[in-house]
């Protein structure tokens, strides 16, 4: 993603906070933004894709984050776990995007909403695959169960703390509240065998890990290109490395983990840090699904 897109896109962001989704239009965008029609409807197709595109840098954040979180850490930990989920409610919380996700919560455009069902769909998934990590294997015919009852009673009870409160919700405090009493909930869902969502109620949103390795491949390259071009010639190193390893015929997935961390962290200060954001996501997704398929 170009700097100049990332303008626009956090300028409709703003619009769409203040304004409202519905009330903004493209018009107001290319006004603020000072771009002309053309310019906008070569990033976008529509004022739905930039919205789009503004959730989806967001879930990649909290992506890249909370595959950080777990590197050289056991995967069993519960505040780990309890950490992680923290770490999408406090990219929302950062980049303001609540208000925007009440507003297609509440519209009745069917493709924003599916697209957000998407994305609540794979969060789901993810936190049932967490809670067998933490759990065992034993936790795996309940873990959708246990993944809704989790974000469930997170958001009943952050709803339920602003309305009894003028103080914002100790976030933290309330994960950490919610997974002492899931210790419970699983403990005797697992001794009464006690189902009731299968697999299917949750869709798979893989993508094949081949098409991954792939496309990882020609964006690393291209991207080596551009930072050579800056002269970030220790940002460099790292491309390098990761081309190096995933070329490999069993890529080394403790090196890719370390190194795309340093990556990240070396990048933050330049201007290609968005783009290393991005092709980072695609990596953590291909290490997990390296994972599952091994």
């Amino acid at each position: 993603m170009n700097e100049r897109k990332r303008q626009v896109m956090l300028i409709a962001k703003k619009l769409f906070i203040d304004k409202g989704f519905t009330a903004t239009s493209v018009q107001d965008i290319l006004e603020e933004a000072k771009i002309s029609k053309g310019t906008f409807y070569n990033y976008f197709t529509s004022k739905n894709e930039c919205l789009m595109a503004i959730l989806e840098d967001a879930h990649n954040e909290s992506v890249i984050r909370r595959r950080e979180l777990l590197v050289g850490r056991d995967k069993k930990d519960k505040d780990l776990l309890a950490g992680q989920i923290l770490v999408r409610m406090q990219v929302n919380r950062e980049l303001n995007l609540l208000p925007i996700y009440e507003a297609v919560f509440y519209s009745n455009d069917e493709e924003l909403r599916n697209f957000v069902k998407a994305y609540h769909l794979s969060e789901l998934k993810w936190i049932a695959g967490r809670l067998v990590d933490v759990y065992g294997e034993e936790a795996e015919p309940h873990a959708f169960d246990c993944s809704v009852m989790t974000l469930g009673m997170i958001q009943q009870l952050n709803h339920f703390w602003k309305a009894g409160s003028s103080k914002d919700p100790d976030i933290e405090k309330l994960v950490h509240f919610t997974f002492r009493r899931m210790d419970a909930l699983m403990s005797d869902m697992i001794e009464q065998k006690d189902v009731l969502l299968e697999k299917h109620f949750i869709s798979s949103l893989e993508v094949p890990a081949g098409d991954l390795k792939g496309k990882l491949q020609e964006d690393l390259l291209e991207l080596k290109k551009k930072l050579e071009q800056e002269q970030f010639m220790n940002c460099v190193e790292y491309a390098d490395f990761l081309l190096a390893e995933l070329q490999s015929e069993k890529p080394r997935v403790s090196l890719l983990e370390a190194v795309s961390r340093s990556f990240r962290e070396a990048s933050n200060s330049t201007m290609l840090a968005d783009r290393v954001n991005e092709i980072l996501f695609l990596l953590w997704k291909y290490i997990d699904s390296n994972k599952t398929n091994s």
